[in-house]
Formats: structure tokens, C-alpha cells, sequence
């Protein structure tokens, strides 16, 4: 049964990502049509998907700065939009009941607070998943995002725990102790190499550690993982486990978008209710734009820090099962739910993947705010004397920054996304500053840029390195471009695109090895003659 359900996934998937959409939409459409035919969920599937989403909060955690949490315009707005949504979705749902709409006729003023309630949150796998295929995890509407969904997280521990008067067992104040074993775990990270064992011990992390260790004491499992990750993430090779779980969490993942088509057996009720809860999600979007509007973000990342959010959370599915079993929500909210989850993700993520072209035609319309009122993460960037520009400060780009400034000195200049690794480099005494390349206001603040004359993509994500271009075609810079690919179609893109020279990082690395060897060991062997 399972090989028949993966090969659908497969299918419908590969169909979707030739339709130039997430391959996820095709694997929502897989599991509706299995449905359709008669076929369900099973135990396998349901825990190969919970898998995948424990990975993916642990593999999140370990590239979280803890910092964006602290921001007061992350746990304000996450707070302030829970809120606003709750009231205003209710406030929606009771005119509906008033006005004799039959799904809700009967339901109490509770129970519509109830659904309210759950359909303000977001989904934090779809969201990070998008983040992730797009290659904006670490932009700055992308760290807003996750700083939401990580508040909205642990308002869903604050809401189980209260609606089933579970209380976590006492010895939950043992979690506190976890930070004293990260000497501990760091250790065993050492020595854990960089195979299997490397893999092995993130998924022990993550579910035995993590996950296991906070269901035990009455937790959220997929907290425990995520609050575990940020716990390894000040580990140098916490990016490398992460990697090394990539593909492993991302075949996971597949199931978890199957599983939600597969779940629940649509009815005629549920898919109208379902098409009143969507009606409901435009309104979500303008309030999660309001709220970053208030905090002072630009326009380009409110707008698409909302369209990242733009969706229903399964943790409505939790909302309604655990109001279900109490007696609070009758059965048809549950299929409802589950279609609008899903009717929310197929509407998503084509938005999600025209996102910038949006944001370009509505920046038309938008009214930005005057730069000395703008929130205070955006400062003008000032390129001071630098001549080249490297643009992402990975392994590739801080290799390439030492090798240029060893020829050219101080006129070499990084650029990060992740505030933690520019603190770092400056620490290596590198000039490394923090913003996002593939952001438009990035070039629009940047001062002092007219004496670039060589600017290298060294952004591990081919999208990001494609879109950094196009930004900087836009802007007509006239001198050189360079960048890095992983593949040989995207090597053309690059090219196609206009790039002055790209190359295959892992071609160059073996041309490069040899170039090196040669150098340093002054190899004269004979060249051999021939006809």
C-alpha cells in the first residue's frame, strides 16, 4: 500500500515541479485523489510524516538565531496577530451563525472562539519548507517568519495544556538543566565525523533527546526538537548535521503532505465549510501585513514575510481533535479544517513562488516608510572603499574572500545573511556585513557602491544566486559578476542570465585540487610528446 502511495506522490510531484510549482502542491493532490478513491492513511504513514516534522523543527532549530526571538517585534507581533485573528474570526463566524447559516447555527459562542482560535496559526512546515526551496531561510522576512511560527508554537504547548488540564509532570523543570549538557553533546559532536554517524546522531537528537525526552515529561514532542536544535546551534558543525539530515527529512516530508490529503474523507458539509474558512484567509493576510506595517518593516519583507504565512497550520487539526474529544466541535469541523488546511497550501504556494514578481507590482502601490522611521534593522550600507563584493560568506565565499584580500588587501568586502556568522567573521578579523542580496531594499540602502568593479554569488541556494543577479542587472551595474553552481542547468541559467563567468563548484574542485598540489609540491614531470 505505502509503495503505491510514495509512487503517486512521486508522480503528481514530478508533474507539479514541471508546472514550475513546489512539488509539495503535487503531493497534496496525490493524497486528495487517493482519497477519492477509497484509499486512507495508515499507521506507517502517520508516523513517517510525524518524523519528518520532528527532523524539520530540529534541522530549523539548529540554524535559529536566538536573538530574532528576543525582538520585541517578533513575540509582540506574534502576539498582537493571535489576538487580533482570534476576535476578528469569531466576530466573522458569529455574524455568519446570526445571518441562519446552517454549519454554525448550533454552535456555542465558545465553540466559535474555539475555531477562531485555531485557524490564527500558521503552518510552520509548509512555511519552512517554502523558506527552504527558495533558499530565503536566512533572509530577513524569512527569520520574521520563523520567529513567528516559533511564538505560535509554543502558544499551541500554552493552549494543550490548559484546554486538557494536563499538567507536565514536575519533573519538566529537569529541562531546565539541558543547557549543562551542551558541553557534553558538543563533545560527542566532535567526534561524531562526517558519515553515518554524523546522521545518526541527529536523528538521536532530535527524537530521542529532543521529541522523546519532552512527550515523557508532558511536553510538545515537536518543541522538545526544535528547542534541542537551537540548543546545538552554536556548534561550528551544527550547518553540517543539518545538511547531512536534509535529503533523509525531506523524503519524510513527503508523507506529511500525502498524509493530510489522505486523512479525512471529504463530505459535501465539510467542503462547503471548508470554502467559508477560506474566505476567512484573506483576511489573516491582511492582518499579518498589518501587524509587520506596525512594527516598521519595509514593504518587501512585510509583504512577503505575510505570503510565507498566507496559510492554515495543521495545529488546527489539534485544536479540533482535542475540542472533539471534549465534546466542544462537532465531527464536521474536523474534515472542514482539514480541507481548508489543504485548500490553504494549494493557494500558497503558487503565490509563494511568484512572490517577488508580487511585491515588485505592488511596491507600485504600497507606500514606503521614510528611511529615518524605518524599524531598526535597516541601517544604509555603506561599501566604504571596497572593490569587490562577495555575496554570501559560506565555506565557497570565505575561501574566495581569503584568497582575494591575499591579492588585492582590504578592498574585499562579505556579505551575510545570518548575523551570527557575520559576528564570527569579524571576530576571524574579516570585513563582513549582514544583509540578504537577494532583497531589493538591500541595494536600495547600499551607499559608496559605484567603485564595485567585481561582484562574486557565492550563496550556497542556485535560486538565490539567479534572483542576486537579476537585482543587479535591474540596477545596470556595470562591472563584473561571478558565481558558483551546483549543476550544469543551472551553470546555463547563469550564464543565459548574463553572468560574466560561473563555475561548477564541484568541476572546479577537482581542477582546482590538482592546481594546487602542483603549486606547492613545484611538480616538473616531462610532458609527453604526441602526434
Amino acid at each position: 500500500m505505502e509503495l503505491l502511495y510514495i509512487s503517486a506522490a512521486f508522480l503528481a510531484g514530478f508533474i507539479a515541479l514541471r508546472c514550475k510549482l513546489p512539488p509539495l502542491v503535487g503531493f497534496l493532490v496525490a493524497g486528495f485523489g487517493l482519497n477519492s478513491f477509497g484509499f486512507h492513511s495508515t499507521p506507517a504513514l502517520t508516523t513517517l510524516a510525524d518524523l519528518g516534522v520532528t527532523l524539520l523543527l530540529f534541522t530549523i532549530g539548529l540554524k535559529l538565531d536566538v536573538k530574532t526571538l528576543l525582538n520585541k517585534e517578533v513575540w509582540g507581533g506574534a502576539t498582537l496577530h493571535n489576538l487580533l485573528s482570534t476576535a476578528l474570526f469569531t466576530l466573522f463566524l458569529v455574524i455568519l451563525k446570526q445571518l441562519g447559516l446552517t454549519m454554525f447555527a448550533e454552535m456555542a459562542f465558545n465553540q466559535l472562539v474555539l475555531i477562531g482560535f485555531a485557524l490564527s496559526f500558521s503552518s510552520t512546515v509548509f512555511a519552512i519548507k517554502l523558506l527552504q526551496e527558495k533558499g530565503e531561510l536566512n533572509a530577513k522576512y524569512g527569520t520574521v517568519a520563523i520567529g513567528i511560527l516559533v511564538m505560535q508554537d509554543i502558544f499551541a504547548v500554552l493552549f494543550l495544556t490548559i484546554s486538557t488540564g494536563k499538567i507536565p509532570d514536575i519533573t519538566a523543570l529537569g529541562l531546565f538543566a539541558l543547557p549543562l549538557l551542551r558541553p557534553l553533546l558538543y563533545k560527542i559532536l566532535d567526534k561524531a565525523g562526517h558519515g553515518e554517524i554524523l546522521v545518526l546522531y541527529g536523528v538521536i537528537l532530535a527524537l530521542v533527546a529532543g521529541a522523546g525526552l519532552f512527550e515523557i515529561v508532558g511536553m510538545k514532542p515537536d518543541l522538545g526538537a526544535l528547542l534541542l536544535g537551537m540548543l546545538m546551534a552554536g556548534h561550528p558543525k551544527a550547518s553540517e548535521m543539518a545538511k547531512s539530515l536534509f535529503n533523509f527529512k525531506e523524503l519524510l516530508l513527503v508523507c506529511f503532505f500525502l498524509n493530510i490529503g489522505l486523512a479525512e474523507s471529504p463530505t459535501l458539509n465539510g467542503f462547503l465549510m471548508a470554502l467559508v474558512l477560506m474566505l476567512l484567509l484573506p483576511l489573516k493576510g491582511i492582518l499579518y501585513y498589518a501587524v509587520f506595517h506596525l512594527c516598521r518593516y519595509r514593504v518587501r519583507t512585510s509583504m512577503l514575510a505575510t505570503l510565507t504565512l498566507f496559510n492554515y497550520s495543521e495545529f488546527g487539526l489539534i485544536v479540533g481533535g482535542v475540542a472533539y474529544k471534549m465534546g466542544l466541535l462537532p465531527g464536521t469541523f474536523l474534515v472542514a479544517m482539514a480541507m481548508a488546511v489543504s485548500l490553504s497550501f494549494l493557494l500558497a504556494a503558487p503565490l509563494n513562488s511568484m512572490s517577488n514578481k508580487l511585491y515588485t507590482e505592488a511596491a507600485k502601490r504600497l507606500k514606503e516608510f521614510d528611511p529615518e522611521r524605518l524599524n531598526s534593522n535597516y541601517k544604509l550600507i555603506d561599501f566604504n572603499h571596497a572593490k569587490i563584493v562577495i555575496l554570501g560568506m559560506g565555506r565557497i565565499g570565505s575561501g574566495a574572500y581569503d584568497e582575494l584580500e591575499s591579492r588585492y588587501g582590504k578592498q574585499v568586502l562579505g556579505i551575510e545573511t545570518r548575523t551570527d556568522s557575520v559576528e564570527l567573521h569579524c571576530k576571524q578579523q574579516r570585513n563582513v556585513i549582514h544583509g540578504d542580496a537577494t532583497d531589493p531594499d538591500f541595494w536600495e540602502r547600499t551607499i559608496n557602491n559605484n567603485n564595485i568593479e567585481l561582484i562574486l554569488l557565492a550563496m550556497p541556494n542556485g535560486t538565490a544566486n539567479i534572483y542576486a543577479l537579476e537585482q543587479l542587472k535591474s540596477r545596470h551595474f556595470h562591472g563584473k559578476i561571478a558565481a558558483i553552481a551546483k549543476y550544469d542547468d543551472e551553470e546555463t541559467q547563469l550564464h543565459q542570465q548574463g553572468v560574466d563567468a560561473a563555475f561548477n563548484i564541484y568541476n572546479e574542485a577537482g581542477s582546482g585540487f590538482a592546481r594546487d598540489v602542483c603549486e606547492h609540491l613545484h611538480l616538473q614531470i616531462a610532458t609527453i610528446k604526441t602526434d
